[in-house]
């Protein structure tokens, strides 16, 4: 059976840029992912978004604006075991507010596209920010 996770593509709007949270791990390859981590038993997929995106990036529900349209599912093999992320997309309410860390995580930034993809490295993430982009573009034009 398949490792499930969920986290959100959190961003923020500057002037007329959009730019995205990426997190650094602290441990393996230090690579760059959005936040995330794995269900709890009984816990709902929205909820676990919620609460890894308030321990790993210090952004609790009163900082987010979820966008429950747009879902983004994953699916690839960590050590050889499947694992599946589900991934929502999140406005920072406040474009300001502080990222606060935690010890699975050394760095952080706010990024637009291009950099978040060049940051995120595996193309299935790249494409799920570019899709979250195109969602946001999209949704801006109507």
């Amino acid at each position: 059976m398949a490792v499930r996770a969920c986290g959100f593509i959190v961003f923020r709007r500057l002037s007329n840029n959009i730019e995205y949270l990426l997190l650094q791990t602290s441990y393996g390859e230090n690579h760059w992912t959005p936040p995330k981590g794995h269900v709890d038993p009984g816990e709902d997929d929205l909820a676990t978004a919620l609460r890894e995106t308030k321990e790993e990036a210090g952004l609790g529900q009163e900082d987010l604006r979820v966008i429950e349209e747009f879902q983004q599912e994953l699916h690839y093999e960590v050590r050889g075991k499947p694992k599946e992320v589900l991934y929502w997309l999140a406005e920072l309410r406040d474009p300001g507010a502080a990222v606060t860390l935690s010890e699975e995580h050394q760095d952080f930034r706010w990024a637009p596209l291009e950099e978040a993809c060049t940051l995120a490295q595996y193309k299935d993430l790249q494409d799920t920010l570019k899709a979250a982009h195109t969602h946001l573009v999209a949704a801006r034009r109507q």
